[in-house]
């Protein structure tokens, strides 16, 4: 059984994630990375499957629930559902009303984050070097992206489910953020408050199959190529500094709730600018309501350092990786 203490942290690196996975451009396996439990993550998925409902069968509940780490999940579980009900409002309220700051402290977190990661590299060489370049390019790239216009189809959002789950446990990338790409985003938040049952259960069914292959793979990798594993995750963690870049350009907006009495515009897609170039009005700006802009530049590197000082805090209570 695990120690009060270790479990109290744990549920508490849970709610993190959980606090990440609602922001588009923030990955959940990024908090566990950084915070040390990535790897036991990775293994304690792998090993539920088929073979634990012939443990569960032979050997009963108390070997089944052992052999998935049971606890380790459960506590971890709890944390990120705990965050989601209790922070998704504040947090959205927060990236509404005042994104340069959640950004920023978004951006100190993970910027602290390459530092650290790239410590857990044993030996630095050529392999790990490509690793790190190829796994920094494909953030950017993926950043870089336009979102897409989405399907109807449910085989869509199976696979939208499948590629959305992988992105949530690989540092760096944000499941959100790649069903926004794909056009997934709207359509599964507005089945999830409708409860579109057919919807849900399918790309439930794509985030399952998603997580038990995906985290086979990435579990395989750490263990024959750890170096190489974690120098393109730490890739990931520094290309993802462009997807949370605190100031940003809207260059393109969108209608939410088209046709509805709440109906009204938000931001699409945007672009990277100077601090200072994020005062300026544009026409996307004013379509928006917008009439005045702060770079809130002193608060941004307040909220930044503050971000990476709760790093080095999780850091320093963090169990020994693996």
């Amino acid at each position: 059984m695990m120690a009060l203490r270790s479990r109290v942290l744990l549920f508490l690196k849970g709610m993190a994630m959980g606090a990440a996975d609602v922001v588009p451009g923030v990955s959940g396996g990024t908090i566990a990375f950084i915070s040390g439990i990535y790897e036991e993550l990775l293994s304690s998925i792998k090993s539920v499957g088929p073979q634990t409902l012939v443990t569960l069968r032979k050997e009963g509940i108390a070997a089944a629930w052992k052999q998935v780490n049971g606890d380790f999940l459960a506590t971890l579980l709890a944390g990120i559902f705990t965050s989601i009900l209790l922070l998704v409002r504040p947090i959205t309220w927060a990236l509404h009303h005042h994104p340069v700051l959640i950004w920023s402290f978004f951006f100190g977190l993970v910027a602290a984050s390459v530092w650290l990661c790239g410590k857990l590299v044993k030996q630095w060489s050529a392999g790990p070097f490509v690793g790190l370049v190829v796994g920094t390019a494909i953030a950017v790239a993926i950043g870089m992206l336009n979102a897409g216009s989405g399907s109807t189809s449910l085989v869509f959002f199976f696979f939208a489910g499948a590629l959305a789950i992988c992105a949530m446990i690989l540092p760096g990338i944000s499941g959100s953020f790649i069903l926004l790409l794909l056009g997934a985003y709207l359509p599964v938040m507005t089945a999830l408050k409708a409860l579109d049952l057919p919807i849900i259960v399918v790309f439930a069914m794509g985030c399952l199959f998603g997580l038990m292959a995906f985290s086979r793979l990435l579990n395989w990798m750490f263990t024959r190529h750890h170096d190489l594993t974690v120098a393109s995750l730490t890739g990931f963690l520094l290309g993802s500094l462009t997807i949370i870049w605190p100031w940003k350009e809207v260059i393109s907006v969108r209608m939410v709730h088209e046709g509805k009495p709440d109906a009204h515009l938000e931001p699409f897609l945007q672009h990277n600018i100077l601090p200072f170039d994020h005062a300026y009005i544009t026409e996307m700006d004013k379509l928006l309501g917008v009439t005045s802009k702060d770079p809130q530049v002193v608060g941004a590197i307040a909220c930044a350092l503050f971000g990476a000082a709760l790093l080095l805090l999780l850091e320093r209570f963090a169990p020994d990786r693996k």
